[in-house]
């Protein structure tokens, strides 16, 4: 076994960006599908350890770093988001709820009612479901515990960690597909591939060259280090309360609060293309060490009838972004974007809805209301949402008698 320490993931994790910057640029396929450049680095590493691993040698990471990365990574979301614009979003932010709302409660029937179908316990239809998929493997894990303590489901915990990480994997994969079709063969009104003359927001281009200086990064890496701090203790006051929230949902909030509250007082405007920056390089040192450290042998322990059920979500997910999404949302080029995002949380995670937009907006243009509505409902709707969706499943006849 080669386990690689702290230095060695680093170096890894950019070499995979690295990678996957030059097989995006050099293979048509990725780059007219829009594969994110994390995810086609991250899946051919993955997939060279797995050869590695049929000759009895493993390759271990230190994933330490992960976790303050996906953190960051919130914080400047946070930190972009302005009540402005925040109010210009609140109408299809509400749409993009009862979309998202939508899938969580189909996600948990296809999950069920093939399970069934397939002589399984229908609670591995539901951990096949939306708490895997739309919750990703922090949800999984703590529902998996759950169904096996309290429901006596067996491997509970290994089947939630296998299942999400195939969501994971293929919410960076057909995202970009998916808005391509809908650009492409629907004729979206007035979109072509090419660059945008303005300068752009957010997280839309993350390869637009951005000014910056050492004084003010120093100022924007002070205010993601403030929105890490108070976060992580927001979370640990209201850690077993009614009120208990995920740990990125309390670094996010304190970033909004820091970004409005010290422009409010006039004391401070954050700079918001350095943020983006930081931001960018966040998520793609997340997902590069993510989607690196995958083992995918775990999904070949994955039965035939857990595979079909995963494949039909799969299925369904891209189905329902391009008919019920897109339509949704307006039909327009933002629908497209949001679409690509929604195949990324709806599969897999928030910072892989952000890779699939980027991968999109970065051939055909700026989408400042999707880069404005996804991590809102990534971040703060969808967890809470998919808790009383698994709840209300949880009360259907069949599992009130198991």
């Amino acid at each position: 076994m080669i386990q690689l320490d702290f230095y060695g993931t680093l170096v890894a994790a950019s070499l995979v960006l690295l990678l996957g910057r030059g097989l995006v640029t050099r293979i048509a396929f990725l780059r007219n599908y829009n594969i994110p450049e994390p995810v086609a680095g991250g899946l051919v590493v993955a997939l060279a350890l797995l050869l590695l691993r049929t000759f009895d040698i493993e390759v271990r990471f230190d994933t330490s770093l992960q976790i303050p990365l996906m953190l960051a990574f919130f914080a400047t979301i946070g930190l972009s988001a302005d009540f402005a614009s925040l109010k210009k979003g609140g109408r299809v932010v509400g749409i993009f709820v009862l979309a998202v709302t939508g899938l969580l409660v189909v996600q948990n029937a296809l999950g069920i009612g093939l399970a069934t179908a397939l002589g399984l316990d229908p609670l591995m239809g539901l951990l096949t479901g939306s708490i895997t998929l739309a919750g990703g493997h922090g949800t999984g894990a703590a529902w998996g515990t759950v169904f096996s303590e309290k429901y006596g489901l067996a491997s509970a915990s290994e089947l939630a960690m296998a299942s999400a990480t195939f969501g994971l994997v293929l919410g960076g994969l057909i995202g970009g597909p998916v808005a391509r079709l809908l650009i492409k063969r629907v004729r979206v009104p007035g979109c072509q591939p090419q660059e945008t003359p303005r300068l752009p927001k957010g997280f839309e281009q993350p390869n637009k060259e951005r000014s910056i200086t050492p004084f003010s990064f120093i100022e924007t890496l002070a205010l993601i280090a403030v929105s890490l701090l108070a976060g992580n203790l927001l979370n640990g006051l209201l850690h077993g309360t009614a009120f208990e929230l995920p740990t990125f949902v309390c670094v996010l909030f304190v970033g909004v609060v820091l970004r409005n509250g010290l422009s409010a007082l006039g004391l401070y405007q954050v700079f918001e293309r350095e943020v983006s920056v930081l931001g960018n390089v966040s998520l793609s040192l997340f997902l590069a060490i993510a989607l690196m450290s995958l083992k995918l042998w775990d999904l070949a322990a994955l039965a035939l009838p857990i595979f079909i059920i995963l494949a039909a979500q799969t299925l369904v997910m891209a189905l329902f972004a391009i008919f019920v999404t897109f339509r949704m949302m307006g039909r327009n080029y933002d629908a497209a974007v949001l679409a690509a995002g929604h195949c990324g949380f709806g599969l897999g995670a928030t910072p892989t809805a952000i890779a699939n937009m980027q991968a999109v907006t970065q051939r055909y243009g700026p989408s400042q209301i999707a880069f404005l509505v996804v991590p809102m409902v990534g971040a703060f709707f969808i967890d809470i949402i998919n808790v009383i969706v698994i709840k209300l499943y949880l009360v259907l006849p069949f599992f009130v008698a198991v």
